[in-house]
């Protein structure tokens, strides 16, 4: 490999001043569709995505859920586009995330979800695709020009995107300023050194993921940026059922990453993490909680719902670099490319 900087390393030095755009978007863009959500009340909401956008999507159910108690609900894209199915979504909110707007069964099923009488907000990085001309509310994730087919920037923007509606619909003072603290805690995050696990990895072709709450989302995005751009098979799992059966295939050559937040799960996932590594598995988790685990370094947001996020980005960092170690471009992944059309 060249030493020349990848695209896929210059998207995750753009996230900081992506988080910026964000921020400095939200009274135009966001605050009309929190008050259109605090006017609509639904008694629940739904979710349409894919690959890392339903990653996003799984992180903003968690702080969702956690923060107002409204049950969250993905919905598979293929109730529409294939079964033709329509759902009664009168008295819901429908939240489309995809970086390009472009794929047909998530258009489809927006245009289902909003014609069944749900609230359509569509979070995506190019306001004049198709799905923001069927969703009611558009908000710019404000990610810019994305040319790496494994996306890092938009997915970050994506959830914090979905973390400022959340903060406005709710009126969370402290959320808010977390949020606007992101910007420089991601640049920070970005330089972090995870060497310990890059020289575990270097010949590896599989690993676990590990996380809870909205770390699992984390963890499913780690689990398939390892895929694209390591051609490492990564699993992930929540901390809460790795140990009910996927344990008992993991042996002193394995690998294990916990993705671990400060939050009220961080106690039970690093007691995990410890439990494995006492089997004779190298264990990596991001905590000073565990006794036996190597600890990663992280930086540390000061919030339960923004913690997770700075462990991705210093993850994206570490896994570039990893996947040239290893002798390939992580901008240009086999079999892949940066918009997937499914129907």
């Amino acid at each position: 490999m060249s030493e020349t900087e990848t695209r896929m390393r210059r998207e995750i030095d753009e996230i900081p001043a992506t988080l910026q755009r964000l921020l400095d978007s939200v009274d135009h863009q966001i605050k009309p569709v929190a008050v259109s959500l605090h006017s609509t009340s639904p008694n629940v909401i739904c979710t349409v995505a894919r690959g890392s956008s339903d990653h996003a999507a799984t992180y903003l159910k968690y702080a969702i859920e956690l923060k107002t108690g409204i049950p969250v609900a993905s919905i598979g894209p293929s109730i529409s586009s294939i079964y033709g199915r329509e759902l009664n979504l009168k008295n819901a909110a429908c939240l489309a995330i995809s970086q390009s707007g472009a794929s047909p069964d998530i258009v489809s099923m927006t245009r289902s979800a909003r014609q069944s009488g749900g609230l359509s907000v569509a979070l995506v990085n190019k306001t004049d695709s198709h799905l923001a001309s069927v969703s009611e509310h558009v908000i710019d994730i404000c990610a810019g020009r994305e040319q790496s087919v494994a996306a890092t920037k938009s997915f970050v923007a994506s959830i914090v995107a979905g973390l400022l509606l959340l903060a406005h619909w709710t009126s969370d003072k402290e959320l808010l300023d977390a949020l606007d603290r992101l910007p420089d805690q991601a640049a920070s995050a970005a330089i972090l050194d995870w060497t310990p696990l890059a020289e575990k990895l270097l010949k590896a072709d599989h690993l676990f993921v590990l996380g809870r709450g909205p770390a699992i989302a984390i963890a499913n995005e780690v689990a398939l940026k390892f895929k694209e751009t390591c051609q490492i098979q990564g699993e992930a799992f929540s901390s809460a059922e790795v140990l009910h059966g996927p344990v008992s295939v993991l042996s002193e050559d394995s690998t294990v990453v916990a993705i671990v937040a400060r939050d009220q799960a961080e106690e039970a996932v690093a007691a995990v993490a410890d439990d494995i590594a006492s089997r004779r598995t190298a264990v990596f988790a991001t905590t000073v909680e565990t006794t036996r685990a190597t600890r990663l370094p992280f930086v540390s947001s000061g919030h339960p719902l923004t913690d997770p996020l700075l462990q991705v980005v210093s993850f994206y960092a570490f896994v570039e670099d990893l996947s040239r170690m290893r002798g390939l471009d992580p901008d240009t992944p086999r079999a892949l490319s940066k918009i997937t059309e499914t129907i």
